[in-house]
């Protein structure tokens, strides 16, 4: 039989050195990566590679029982077990099983309304980083018992590490066991694991099915880069095997799921849920088998599952085995590798169909490998009921495309799982149950038409507050802003102690201790060389900025019915957005209501502005404004806090969007805007808005400092009046530029996701968080936090003039590169202790 690593070993000279069952665990495909070419295909994981679900399950289960004799039941019955999505999530439930004890949690890249965080982590190497967790019990992961990490394959331990760090600094613990199918870190990677674990003062153990280590030869990323080009020029970009017409019916399954059982362990999954799944599963699958007994010739059978959603449809499919019918298991996967038609590849075929369950990052290509041409008879879809939408339906959707290569096709619906501390949504009940439904040939679309379909229910309309809310703070009692301007939906702080030196917030925020709206930096204050350059900045920018604002404002206007309400993301987006009510009232006489609200990484917009603002406003005539996007984390914030909402459009109308993250914008290029320059002294003296337990209640407005002693260094009005002088002079370039505008493809690429992606694995940050990019984002780590290096585009200009002179003040080095998408990127110190800085506040090496 061929390996199926024979492709690439060949070609790259890449080699598995270590156990004998190496090649039979694993295989090799390629994928576009900075960092790695080649792709560890499992073989026994059920993710790429479809086998039967008893050996997939098997393989989990006996993980677990090695870790419970590894314990001893005594330990393993205080134990929790943590699993990695998308990838492990059944096998971390697998291992939970073999353990009996314990309960599961996996990790999460969905974010559930209602559900706080209890913790997430970076998983640098990813196509996607960012993991969350969401555990219904919040204690789940308070105790003090071992923690258990499962993840498919162990090859750097970053990941690992960083879970370790952001959980043992919340809730310490004395033991940790990482479970792996394959162990494959090189030597120094082993010794980090080593070192870390006697810093922490706690034992760490590994458990794996094989070990070894990849050889890699030399300039193997860039033979891997050619080898893909190569291969997608003379074949295309995407492996699809020929569509092969076929009298195609998709079916949907009466599945009873239990009432209140868990579709996995995104909220976690008691011993108790499995005793009870357990118990359901017969008749669960033989809900599944009755539908596959509707067509005829559905003999060889393929489980598919959907991404995270992985232990519901393995289980399934290991109830089905042992019914006596031919199955294959295997899932659905955000990520993309390429396909090769050769028995030496372990990808041979793959399928590609966009993402069909409103994900939170945006929407993108999905993909199922090995599926078609798998010489299946039928394909049981499972999805959660999140996932069942009109997007799965559509032409072109995951139902058709399976049509397209598999002749019989079945939709089991497992119900989302809503936690009880979240917003109450209807049970969900299927819009057939009870029944089967046939659609002929390949008219996913008809399934949506003709039938009663499967809906899911709306997110409940958060509860009303117990009390009024107040009105909005104006100038000049709360900032230096004239009262027509903009209202504030802040309460006043300015008689707390809130400052803290920079370097003890980087030290909180970094190791887990505080988030960084608890705190506000101590208030910079530019030296004489600062503000000149400030000033002759403004004067050489302030027709392009006019420019900026006229083209957005007059976009806002030409896409917006009615009366716009403006609506600024404090405090960046304030000053845009009293430039837009400026250029609306200069041109066409319109007076917009302007309000700012609080927007905090990692914790949500306002809640309570936007209640009130949907009790003063149609929340449809709301437009959120901010001053720019960098990698688009505020935008993606938004867009999930709104979900709450009934009404409110979560597209972000922004003055530079070099990032490629919306589609309303004044410019895309990445410029020198001065009122990033400065901080409360361009921006009302208005301070960053904060966001702690202590001060904020649930009745309240987030929080905010007005600054009253800094009026002498105020620059608030100076800037808006040198930008509105030059509104005439754009008018005409601006009523050019919008209607090419109007015209043009303005869909958000994410490329600057993409590019801080990079830059965080090339610089060996391996956390985007700390990746700040664009002038804007630069300026704000010089000015609040605690800068590394800055990454300058070579031969950038007098945009960059302020930066570098607030990096030759900190001390902090500037780097010019080529091929920067950006005018320059701030890097914050990636290690930071209390030693990052010395007593004059520069910057020292890393450790």
């Amino acid at each position: 039989m061929v390996w199926t690593g024979t492709w690439v070993a060949e070609r790259l000279g890449v080699e598995l050195i270590g156990d004998e069952e190496l090649p039979a665990l694993l295989g090799l495909a390629l994928r576009r990566n900075p960092k790695r070419a080649h792709l560890l295909v499992s073989g026994v994981l059920g993710k790429h590679v479809p086998r039967h679900p008893s050996v997939v399950y098997g393989a989990g289960l006996d993980l677990g029982r090695r870790v419970r004799t590894l314990l001893g039941d005594e330990e393993a019955a205080r134990a929790v077990v943590l699993g990695y999505a998308e990838t492990a999530t059944a096998l971390g439930h697998a291992v939970a099983d073999g353990l009996a004890l314990a309960p599961y949690l996996h990790s999460t890249r969905r974010p559930v309304p209602g559900v706080a965080p209890a913790g997430g982590f970076e998983e640098s190497h990813s196509h996607a980083t960012s993991h969350l967790l969401l555990p219904e019990d919040p204690k789940l992961l308070a105790g003090d018992g071992p923690l258990i990490l499962v993840d498919d394959e162990f090859s750097t331990g970053n990941t690992v590490l960083n879970t370790i760090r952001d959980l043992h600094e919340r809730h310490p613990r004395e033991r940790y066991v990482v479970v792996a199918l394959v162990d494959m870190r090189a030597a120094a990677d082993r010794d980090r694991l080593d070192a870390f674990a006697e810093e922490i003062g706690a034992r760490v153990d590994l458990v794996a099915r094989a070990a070894g280590t990849v050889r890699l030869p030399e300039g193997v990323l860039e033979k891997g880069r050619a080898l893909v080009a190569e291969h997608e020029a003379r074949h295309g970009a995407i492996r699809e095997p020929e569509t092969v017409p076929l009298a195609s019916a998709f079916v949907r399954a009466a599945l009873d799921w239990p009432r209140d059982l868990p579709d996995g362990g995104r909220h976690g999954f008691t011993p108790a849920h499995r005793e009870r799944l357990e118990a359901a599963l017969p008749s669960l699958a033989a809900g599944v088998a009755e539908a596959l007994r509707s067509r005829p010739g559905t003999g060889r059978v393929l489980v598919l599952g959907f991404e995270e959603l992985m232990y519901a449809p393995l289980r399934l499919g290991t109830a089905l085995e042992e019914a006596g019918h031919d199955v294959r298991y295997s899932t659905t996967t955000r990520s993309p590798v390429l396909a090769v038609d050769d028995p030496g590849y372990a990808i041979r075929t793959r399928l590609v169909f966009p993402a069909h369950d409103d994900p939170a990052d945006g929407p993108g290509e999905r993909y199922a490998y090995n599926v078609a041409g798998g010489g299946f008879d039928a394909v049981v879809l499972v999805v959660d009921s999140a996932a069942d939408t009109p997007a799965l339906h559509a032409p072109g959707g995951l139902l058709a495309r399976l049509g397209e290569h598999v002749p019989h096709v079945v939709l089991a619906i497992v119900p989302s799982y809503v936690p009880s501390r979240a917003p109450e949504a209807a049970p969900y009940t299927p819009g057939t149950a009870g029944t089967t439904r046939t659609v002929e040939n390949s008219g996913a679309d008809e399934a949506t038409a003709d039938d009663t379909v499967t809906e899911v229910p709306d997110a409940t309309e958060a509860p009303e507050r117990s009390s009024m809310l107040p009105e909005p703070l104006r100038g000049p009692a709360f900032s230096s802003y004239a009262p027509e301007e903009v209202g504030w939906l802040l309460q006043d702080l300015s008689d707390v102690e809130l400052e803290a030196p920079t370097e003890e917030r980087e030290e909180a925020i970094q190791s887990g201790g505080a988030h960084y709206a608890e705190s506000l930096p101590v208030e910079y204050q530019p030296s004489e060389r600062y503000q000149e350059l400030f000033h002759a900045a403004l004067e050489a920018s302030a027709a392009r900025i006019a420019r900026a604002v006229g083209t957005v404002t007059e976009t806002v206007l030409a896409e917006r019915p009615g009366t716009p309400v403006l609506v600024s993301l404090a405090r960046a987006g304030t000053p845009v957005g009293v430039l837009m009510r400026r250029w609306a009232r200069a041109r066409h006489g319109l007076d917009l209501p302007h309000y700012a609200v609080s927007i905090v990484r990692g914790r949500g917009i306002d809640a309570n502005a936007l209640r009130w603002l949907a009790a003063h406003h149609d929340p449809a005539d709301v437009v959120f404004v901010d001053g720019w996007t960098g990698k688009g984390a505020i935008t993606r914030e938004l867009a999930e806090a709104l979900k709450d909402f009934d009404g409110f459009d979560p597209d972000i109308a922004v003055l530079a969007d070099p990032g490629s993250c919306v589609r309303t914008y004044g410019t895309r290029e990445d410029f020198l805007i001065p009122s990033a320059c400065l901080n409360s002294t361009v921006s009302g003296l208005i301070s960053r808005t904060v966001l702690r337990s202590d001060l904020v209640g649930p009745d309240d407005f987030h929080g905010a400092k007005f600054y009253r002693e800094l009026a002498g260094s105020d620059v608030s009005g100076a800037f808006l009046d040198a930008v509105a002088a030059r509104f005439e002079e754009v008018a005409a370039t601006v009523d050019t530029d919008v209607k090419e505008l109007l015209t043009a493809d303005r869909a958000p690429t994410w490329e600057g996701w993409a590019a801080v992606e990079r830059i965080s694995e090339e610089y060996g940050i391996h956390d985007v968080n700390l990746v700040k990019p664009g002038v804007g984002e630069t300026t704000r780590v010089l000015l609040r936090r605690v800068p590394w290096k800055i990454l300058a585009k070579r031969g950038a200009g007098a945009d960059l003039a302020h930066v570098r002179l607030l990096a030759e003040q900190r001390g902090v080095p500037v780097e010019e590169v080529d091929g920067l998408p950006y005018s320059c990127v701030g890097l914050i110190h990636p290690e930071y202790t209390r030693g990052a800085t010395g007593a004059d506040g520069k910057a020292v090496v890393s450790r």
